[in-house]
Protein backbone atom coordinates (compact mmCIF):
# COMPACT_ATOMS: atom_id res chain seq x y z
CA UNK A 1 0.00 0.00 0.00
CA UNK A 2 2.59 3.06 1.38
CA UNK A 3 5.29 1.49 -1.69
CA UNK A 4 2.23 1.93 -4.29
CA UNK A 5 1.55 5.31 -3.21
CA UNK A 6 5.20 6.67 -2.35
CA UNK A 7 6.13 7.61 -6.16
CA UNK A 8 2.71 9.29 -5.99
CA UNK A 9 3.25 11.84 -2.85
CA UNK A 10 4.01 14.86 -4.28
CA UNK A 11 1.26 14.77 -6.24
CA UNK A 12 -1.15 14.02 -3.67
CA UNK A 13 0.82 16.59 -1.31
CA UNK A 14 -0.08 19.31 -4.00
CA UNK A 15 -3.75 18.32 -4.70
CA UNK A 16 -3.71 18.08 -0.61
CA UNK A 17 -2.94 22.08 -0.25
CA UNK A 18 -4.82 23.03 -3.09
CA UNK A 19 -7.90 21.58 -2.18
CA UNK A 20 -7.47 22.63 1.16
CA UNK A 21 -7.26 26.02 0.45
CA UNK A 22 -10.08 25.97 -2.54
CA UNK A 23 -12.51 24.17 0.61
CA UNK A 24 -11.40 27.07 2.66
CA UNK A 25 -12.84 29.55 0.14
CA UNK A 26 -15.94 28.07 -1.13
CA UNK A 27 -17.06 28.35 2.24
CA UNK A 28 -15.65 32.01 3.19
CA UNK A 29 -16.89 33.62 0.49
CA UNK A 30 -20.45 33.63 0.74
CA UNK A 31 -20.17 34.33 4.36
CA UNK A 32 -17.73 37.25 4.01
CA UNK A 33 -20.09 38.72 0.82
CA UNK A 34 -23.17 37.94 3.08
CA UNK A 35 -21.31 39.79 6.05
CA UNK A 36 -20.53 42.78 3.33
CA UNK A 37 -24.10 43.73 2.12
CA UNK A 38 -23.98 41.80 -0.94
CA UNK A 39 -27.53 40.70 -1.59
CA UNK A 40 -28.70 37.22 -2.25
CA UNK A 41 -28.66 37.26 -6.10
CA UNK A 42 -25.10 38.67 -5.87
CA UNK A 43 -23.84 35.61 -3.74
CA UNK A 44 -25.94 33.69 -6.31
CA UNK A 45 -23.92 35.09 -8.88
CA UNK A 46 -20.40 35.01 -7.40
CA UNK A 47 -21.39 31.32 -6.82
CA UNK A 48 -22.27 30.39 -10.76
CA UNK A 49 -19.25 32.34 -11.81
CA UNK A 50 -16.95 29.71 -10.51
CA UNK A 51 -18.71 27.01 -12.46
CA UNK A 52 -18.71 28.88 -15.09
CA UNK A 53 -15.41 28.87 -15.43
CA UNK A 54 -14.96 25.54 -14.01
CA UNK A 55 -16.47 24.41 -17.21
CA UNK A 56 -14.35 26.51 -19.28
CA UNK A 57 -11.28 25.13 -17.89
CA UNK A 58 -12.30 21.61 -18.65
CA UNK A 59 -12.20 22.64 -22.33
CA UNK A 60 -9.41 25.02 -22.47
CA UNK A 61 -6.71 23.09 -19.89
CA UNK A 62 -6.04 19.88 -22.60
CA UNK A 63 -4.69 22.75 -24.66
CA UNK A 64 -2.69 24.39 -22.33
CA UNK A 65 -1.22 20.92 -21.48
CA UNK A 66 -0.45 20.37 -24.83
CA UNK A 67 1.62 23.93 -25.68
CA UNK A 68 3.38 23.58 -22.75
CA UNK A 69 3.44 20.33 -20.55
CA UNK A 70 1.73 19.42 -17.30
CA UNK A 71 4.11 21.10 -14.92
CA UNK A 72 4.11 24.53 -16.51
CA UNK A 73 0.52 24.52 -16.81
CA UNK A 74 0.12 23.12 -12.99
CA UNK A 75 2.38 26.28 -12.19
CA UNK A 76 0.97 28.75 -13.89
CA UNK A 77 -2.82 27.40 -12.76
CA UNK A 78 -1.73 27.49 -9.51
CA UNK A 79 -0.57 31.16 -9.45
CA UNK A 80 -3.97 32.31 -10.68
CA UNK A 81 -5.66 30.75 -8.15
CA UNK A 82 -3.53 32.07 -5.04
CA UNK A 83 -3.50 35.53 -7.06
CA UNK A 84 -6.97 35.81 -7.23
CA UNK A 85 -7.69 34.53 -3.51
CA UNK A 86 -6.11 38.03 -2.44
CA UNK A 87 -8.75 40.23 -4.52
CA UNK A 88 -11.26 39.35 -2.68
CA UNK A 89 -10.28 41.34 0.62
CA UNK A 90 -8.34 43.81 -1.33
CA UNK A 91 -11.85 45.09 -3.30
CA UNK A 92 -14.74 43.97 -2.14
CA UNK A 93 -17.43 44.47 -4.86
CA UNK A 94 -19.50 42.23 -6.26
CA UNK A 95 -18.36 42.54 -10.34
CA UNK A 96 -14.57 42.10 -9.00
CA UNK A 97 -15.58 39.08 -6.95
CA UNK A 98 -17.73 37.70 -9.74
CA UNK A 99 -14.60 37.42 -12.21
CA UNK A 100 -12.22 36.08 -8.96
CA UNK A 101 -14.68 33.23 -8.82
CA UNK A 102 -14.38 32.66 -12.45
CA UNK A 103 -10.70 32.57 -12.56
CA UNK A 104 -10.37 30.32 -9.58
CA UNK A 105 -13.31 27.84 -10.84
CA UNK A 106 -11.10 27.95 -14.54
CA UNK A 107 -7.79 27.23 -12.69
CA UNK A 108 -9.33 24.31 -10.28
CA UNK A 109 -10.95 22.28 -13.52
CA UNK A 110 -7.51 22.47 -15.05
CA UNK A 111 -5.79 21.46 -11.84
CA UNK A 112 -8.30 18.59 -11.02
CA UNK A 113 -7.28 17.71 -14.93
CA UNK A 114 -3.75 17.49 -14.71
CA UNK A 115 -3.42 15.53 -11.19
CA UNK A 116 -6.07 13.19 -12.40
CA UNK A 117 -4.69 12.30 -15.69
CA UNK A 118 -1.09 12.00 -13.95
CA UNK A 119 -2.32 9.67 -11.27
CA UNK A 120 -3.95 7.64 -14.32
CA UNK A 121 -0.86 7.80 -15.96
CA UNK A 122 1.59 6.63 -13.39
CA UNK A 123 -1.11 4.02 -12.00
CA UNK A 124 -1.08 0.44 -13.26
CA UNK A 125 -3.92 -1.34 -14.13
CA UNK A 126 -3.74 -3.70 -10.89
CA UNK A 127 -3.45 -0.70 -8.66
CA UNK A 128 -5.30 2.26 -10.68
CA UNK A 129 -8.95 1.54 -8.32
CA UNK A 130 -6.48 1.97 -5.32
CA UNK A 131 -4.59 4.87 -6.21
CA UNK A 132 -7.56 6.84 -7.30
CA UNK A 133 -9.56 5.57 -4.36
CA UNK A 134 -6.89 7.30 -2.48
CA UNK A 135 -7.31 10.38 -3.93
CA UNK A 136 -11.27 10.65 -3.75
CA UNK A 137 -10.62 10.19 -0.13
CA UNK A 138 -7.84 13.07 0.14
CA UNK A 139 -10.38 15.27 -1.80
CA UNK A 140 -13.30 14.58 0.58
CA UNK A 141 -10.67 15.03 3.77
CA UNK A 142 -8.83 18.45 2.58
CA UNK A 143 -12.02 19.75 1.22
CA UNK A 144 -13.88 19.29 4.90
CA UNK A 145 -10.17 20.54 6.57
CA UNK A 146 -10.40 23.29 4.48
CA UNK A 147 -14.42 24.59 5.14
CA UNK A 148 -13.30 24.13 9.30
CA UNK A 149 -9.88 26.60 8.83
CA UNK A 150 -13.19 29.21 8.77
CA UNK A 151 -13.66 28.36 12.40
CA UNK A 152 -9.97 29.69 13.31
CA UNK A 153 -10.10 33.72 12.40
CA UNK A 154 -13.04 36.31 11.56
CA UNK A 155 -14.17 36.41 8.17
CA UNK A 156 -14.61 39.86 8.35
CA UNK A 157 -10.57 40.44 8.23
CA UNK A 158 -7.53 39.60 5.59
CA UNK A 159 -6.03 36.40 7.22
CA UNK A 160 -8.15 33.43 6.00
CA UNK A 161 -7.96 34.38 2.36
CA UNK A 162 -4.51 35.08 2.86
CA UNK A 163 -4.02 31.54 4.37
CA UNK A 164 -6.67 30.49 1.09
CA UNK A 165 -3.69 32.13 -1.06
CA UNK A 166 -0.70 30.18 0.48
CA UNK A 167 -2.11 27.02 0.81
CA UNK A 168 -3.04 27.50 -3.21
CA UNK A 169 0.63 29.03 -3.40
CA UNK A 170 2.54 26.09 -1.88
CA UNK A 171 0.56 23.36 -3.89
CA UNK A 172 2.92 24.06 -6.47
CA UNK A 173 5.84 23.18 -4.89
CA UNK A 174 5.76 19.17 -4.40
CA UNK A 175 4.44 18.79 -8.22
CA UNK A 176 6.91 21.26 -9.60
CA UNK A 177 10.12 19.30 -7.62
CA UNK A 178 8.85 16.18 -8.39
CA UNK A 179 11.02 13.56 -10.03
CA UNK A 180 8.00 11.88 -11.89
CA UNK A 181 7.94 11.86 -15.47
CA UNK A 182 4.59 14.07 -16.54
CA UNK A 183 2.35 11.74 -18.67
CA UNK A 184 1.44 12.36 -22.70
CA UNK A 185 -0.59 15.31 -23.36
CA UNK A 186 -4.52 15.15 -22.48
CA UNK A 187 -6.61 13.98 -25.06
CA UNK A 188 -9.06 16.51 -26.64
CA UNK A 189 -12.33 15.42 -26.15
CA UNK A 190 -14.90 15.86 -28.78
CA UNK A 191 -18.43 15.18 -27.96
CA UNK A 192 -22.13 14.99 -29.44
CA UNK A 193 -24.36 16.57 -26.17
CA UNK A 194 -27.65 14.74 -28.54
CA UNK A 195 -25.90 11.37 -29.22
CA UNK A 196 -25.12 11.45 -25.34
CA UNK A 197 -28.56 11.81 -24.20
CA UNK A 198 -30.40 9.39 -25.96
CA UNK A 199 -27.43 7.19 -25.54
CA UNK A 200 -28.10 7.83 -21.19
CA UNK A 201 -31.24 10.45 -21.13
CA UNK A 202 -30.76 9.56 -17.19
CA UNK A 203 -27.61 9.95 -17.02
CA UNK A 204 -27.01 13.53 -18.56
CA UNK A 205 -30.17 14.83 -17.49
CA UNK A 206 -29.85 13.64 -13.99
CA UNK A 207 -26.73 14.83 -14.05
CA UNK A 208 -27.46 18.14 -15.22
CA UNK A 209 -30.20 18.38 -12.36
CA UNK A 210 -28.28 17.40 -9.90
CA UNK A 211 -25.71 20.23 -10.56
CA UNK A 212 -29.04 22.63 -10.47
CA UNK A 213 -29.55 21.41 -6.67
CA UNK A 214 -26.43 20.85 -5.77
CA UNK A 215 -24.19 23.74 -7.31
CA UNK A 216 -27.12 26.23 -5.14
CA UNK A 217 -26.81 24.31 -2.01
CA UNK A 218 -22.41 24.84 -2.47
CA UNK A 219 -22.94 28.64 -3.24
CA UNK A 220 -25.80 29.41 -0.69
CA UNK A 221 -26.06 27.30 2.16
CA UNK A 222 -23.92 29.36 4.19
CA UNK A 223 -27.10 32.07 3.49
CA UNK A 224 -29.37 29.18 5.07
CA UNK A 225 -26.97 28.39 8.09
CA UNK A 226 -26.94 32.01 8.98
CA UNK A 227 -30.43 32.76 8.54
CA UNK A 228 -31.31 29.47 10.98
CA UNK A 229 -29.09 31.87 13.51
CA UNK A 230 -25.61 29.83 13.19
CA UNK A 231 -22.62 32.08 13.71
CA UNK A 232 -19.92 31.88 10.41
CA UNK A 233 -18.35 28.78 12.86
CA UNK A 234 -21.51 26.66 12.88
CA UNK A 235 -21.78 27.60 8.81
CA UNK A 236 -18.41 26.17 8.08
CA UNK A 237 -19.48 23.29 10.52
CA UNK A 238 -23.15 22.77 9.20
CA UNK A 239 -21.56 22.60 5.49
CA UNK A 240 -18.62 20.15 6.72
CA UNK A 241 -21.23 17.76 7.96
CA UNK A 242 -22.88 17.71 5.04
CA UNK A 243 -19.58 16.64 2.57
CA UNK A 244 -19.06 14.09 5.22
CA UNK A 245 -22.62 12.78 4.72
CA UNK A 246 -22.00 12.47 1.15
CA UNK A 247 -18.62 10.58 1.66
CA UNK A 248 -19.48 8.07 4.09
CA UNK A 249 -22.87 7.15 1.86
CA UNK A 250 -20.75 7.57 -1.48
CA UNK A 251 -20.30 3.18 -1.70
CA UNK A 252 -23.15 1.92 -0.29
CA UNK A 253 -25.21 3.67 -2.26
CA UNK A 254 -22.81 2.84 -5.11
CA UNK A 255 -22.85 -1.08 -4.58
CA UNK A 256 -26.43 -1.28 -4.17
CA UNK A 257 -27.09 0.34 -7.78
CA UNK A 258 -24.75 -2.88 -8.83
CA UNK A 259 -27.55 -5.21 -7.93
CA UNK A 260 -30.69 -2.95 -9.22
CA UNK A 261 -31.40 -0.61 -12.16
CA UNK A 262 -29.94 2.22 -10.90
CA UNK A 263 -32.45 4.67 -12.15
CA UNK A 264 -34.24 3.15 -9.82
CA UNK A 265 -31.72 4.35 -6.95
CA UNK A 266 -31.36 7.61 -8.29
CA UNK A 267 -34.90 8.38 -8.11
CA UNK A 268 -35.13 6.74 -4.29
CA UNK A 269 -32.00 9.10 -3.28
CA UNK A 270 -33.48 12.09 -5.05
CA UNK A 271 -36.65 11.44 -3.19
CA UNK A 272 -35.21 11.34 0.06
CA UNK A 273 -32.98 14.54 -0.56
CA UNK A 274 -36.05 16.06 -1.41
CA UNK A 275 -38.12 15.17 2.04
CA UNK A 276 -34.78 16.09 3.57
CA UNK A 277 -34.70 19.51 2.20
CA UNK A 278 -38.44 19.98 3.13
CA UNK A 279 -37.52 19.51 6.19
CA UNK A 280 -35.23 22.29 6.08
CA UNK A 281 -37.47 24.29 4.51
CA UNK A 282 -40.35 24.00 6.78
CA UNK A 283 -39.03 23.11 10.01
CA UNK A 284 -37.33 25.95 12.17
CA UNK A 285 -34.29 23.40 13.06
CA UNK A 286 -31.43 24.60 15.19
CA UNK A 287 -28.73 23.49 17.17
CA UNK A 288 -28.14 19.44 17.21
CA UNK A 289 -31.05 18.55 14.71
CA UNK A 290 -29.83 21.14 12.34
CA UNK A 291 -26.39 19.57 12.41
CA UNK A 292 -28.08 16.20 12.65
CA UNK A 293 -30.78 16.98 8.95
CA UNK A 294 -27.30 18.13 7.45
CA UNK A 295 -25.51 15.18 7.75
CA UNK A 296 -29.21 13.01 6.51
CA UNK A 297 -29.22 15.78 3.40
CA UNK A 298 -25.54 15.09 2.72
CA UNK A 299 -25.87 11.66 2.63
CA UNK A 300 -29.04 11.76 -0.06
CA UNK A 301 -28.38 14.79 -2.22
CA UNK A 302 -24.16 14.12 -2.47
CA UNK A 303 -24.74 10.49 -3.26
CA UNK A 304 -27.04 11.41 -6.66
CA UNK A 305 -24.30 12.35 -8.88
CA UNK A 306 -22.35 9.50 -8.47
CA UNK A 307 -25.64 7.02 -9.54
CA UNK A 308 -26.26 9.06 -12.25
CA UNK A 309 -22.50 9.03 -13.30
CA UNK A 310 -22.38 5.62 -13.21
CA UNK A 311 -25.78 5.28 -14.66
CA UNK A 312 -24.61 7.19 -17.84
CA UNK A 313 -21.07 4.75 -18.26
CA UNK A 314 -23.20 1.41 -18.36
CA UNK A 315 -25.22 3.06 -21.26
CA UNK A 316 -21.72 4.08 -23.14
CA UNK A 317 -19.75 1.62 -25.16
CA UNK A 318 -16.21 1.45 -24.74
CA UNK A 319 -15.17 3.58 -27.73
CA UNK A 320 -17.40 6.77 -26.07
CA UNK A 321 -16.65 6.30 -22.83
CA UNK A 322 -14.39 9.05 -22.67
CA UNK A 323 -16.75 11.08 -24.00
CA UNK A 324 -19.47 10.18 -22.10
CA UNK A 325 -17.10 11.30 -18.93
CA UNK A 326 -16.99 14.48 -20.51
CA UNK A 327 -20.76 14.87 -21.41
CA UNK A 328 -21.80 13.67 -17.95
CA UNK A 329 -19.09 16.42 -15.90
CA UNK A 330 -20.19 19.37 -18.37
CA UNK A 331 -24.05 18.75 -17.74
CA UNK A 332 -23.37 18.77 -14.05
CA UNK A 333 -21.52 21.92 -14.13
CA UNK A 334 -23.84 23.87 -17.00
CA UNK A 335 -26.32 23.03 -13.77
CA UNK A 336 -24.11 24.08 -11.58
CA UNK A 337 -23.83 27.16 -13.15
CA UNK A 338 -28.07 27.79 -13.55
CA UNK A 339 -29.25 26.42 -9.59
CA UNK A 340 -26.93 28.94 -8.00
CA UNK A 341 -28.51 32.67 -9.80
CA UNK A 342 -31.62 30.98 -9.87
CA UNK A 343 -32.15 29.88 -6.31
CA UNK A 344 -30.33 33.35 -5.40
CA UNK A 345 -33.80 35.14 -7.04
CA UNK A 346 -35.85 32.91 -4.87
CA UNK A 347 -33.91 33.75 -1.53
CA UNK A 348 -34.35 37.25 -2.58
CA UNK A 349 -38.28 37.81 -2.41
CA UNK A 350 -39.09 34.76 -0.25
CA UNK A 351 -36.39 34.21 2.37
CA UNK A 352 -33.40 31.61 2.76
CA UNK A 353 -36.01 28.49 2.89
CA UNK A 354 -36.68 29.45 -0.54
CA UNK A 355 -33.46 27.58 -1.06
CA UNK A 356 -34.47 24.04 -0.50
CA UNK A 357 -38.02 24.47 -1.42
CA UNK A 358 -36.24 25.16 -4.89
CA UNK A 359 -34.02 21.92 -4.22
CA UNK A 360 -37.04 19.81 -3.20
CA UNK A 361 -38.79 20.55 -6.71
CA UNK A 362 -35.63 20.24 -8.69
CA UNK A 363 -34.84 16.57 -7.21
CA UNK A 364 -38.92 16.16 -7.61
CA UNK A 365 -38.53 17.19 -11.62
CA UNK A 366 -35.46 14.71 -11.66
CA UNK A 367 -37.61 12.01 -10.06
CA UNK A 368 -40.42 12.27 -12.88
CA UNK A 369 -38.15 12.10 -15.46
CA UNK A 370 -36.51 8.86 -14.41
CA UNK A 371 -40.15 7.14 -14.02
CA UNK A 372 -41.00 8.23 -17.28
CA UNK A 373 -38.04 6.97 -18.66
CA UNK A 374 -37.65 3.49 -16.46
CA UNK A 375 -41.27 2.89 -18.19
CA UNK A 376 -40.26 3.16 -21.66
CA UNK A 377 -36.91 1.77 -21.38
CA UNK A 378 -35.56 -1.56 -19.95
CA UNK A 379 -32.78 -0.71 -17.22
CA UNK A 380 -29.13 -1.92 -18.09
CA UNK A 381 -28.65 -5.69 -17.47
CA UNK A 382 -25.70 -7.10 -15.47
CA UNK A 383 -23.64 -8.22 -18.12
CA UNK A 384 -24.06 -4.23 -19.45
CA UNK A 385 -23.05 -2.54 -16.19
CA UNK A 386 -19.45 -1.49 -15.19
CA UNK A 387 -19.36 -2.24 -11.74
CA UNK A 388 -19.80 0.93 -9.31
CA UNK A 389 -16.25 2.87 -9.21
CA UNK A 390 -16.07 5.94 -6.55
CA UNK A 391 -13.19 7.44 -8.28
CA UNK A 392 -15.20 7.39 -11.76
CA UNK A 393 -18.09 8.99 -9.94
CA UNK A 394 -17.40 10.89 -6.68
CA UNK A 395 -18.56 14.35 -6.92
CA UNK A 396 -15.55 15.68 -5.52
CA UNK A 397 -13.83 14.67 -8.22
CA UNK A 398 -12.21 16.37 -11.36
CA UNK A 399 -13.24 17.27 -14.65
CA UNK A 400 -12.00 13.65 -16.10
CA UNK A 401 -9.31 10.81 -15.80
CA UNK A 402 -8.83 9.95 -19.71
CA UNK A 403 -6.25 7.66 -20.61
CA UNK A 404 -3.53 9.02 -22.38
CA UNK A 405 -3.10 9.48 -26.25
CA UNK A 406 -3.30 6.67 -28.52
CA UNK A 407 -2.96 7.90 -31.60
CA UNK A 408 0.25 9.47 -32.70
CA UNK A 409 0.57 12.50 -31.04
CA UNK A 410 2.50 15.87 -32.85
CA UNK A 411 5.98 16.50 -31.95
CA UNK A 412 5.89 18.18 -28.65
CA UNK A 413 7.38 21.66 -28.48
CA UNK A 414 11.01 21.72 -26.61
CA UNK A 415 9.74 23.18 -23.85
CA UNK A 416 8.01 20.21 -22.81
CA UNK A 417 10.52 18.19 -23.36
CA UNK A 418 12.88 19.45 -21.34
CA UNK A 419 9.40 19.69 -18.47
CA UNK A 420 9.50 15.71 -18.62
CA UNK A 421 13.20 15.44 -18.56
Amino acid sequence: MAQTLAPLASLFLGISFLLCGNGLQTTLVPLRAAAEGFSAVEIGLIGSSYYLGFVVGCLATPYLIGRVGHIRTFAALVSAASAVALVHPIAVDVVVWTLARAVTGFALAGLYLIVESWLNDRATNENRGFVMSAYIITNFVTITGGQMLVTTAPIGGFTLFAVAAILIGIASIPVALSRAAQPAPVAVVRFDPVKLFRMAPVGIAGSFMIGVANGAFWSLGTLYATARGLSADGAAIFMSIAVIGGAVMQWPVGRLSDSRDRRIVLAGVMIAAAAAALVFALVPLSGVPLMAMALVFGMASLTGYSVAAAHAYDRADKSSYVEMAAGVLLANGLGSVIGPISASALIQHFGASALFFFMTATQLVLVVFIALRTAVRAGATDAEKTGFDVAATAPVGGPIAPEPQSRPAAPRPAAVLDDAA
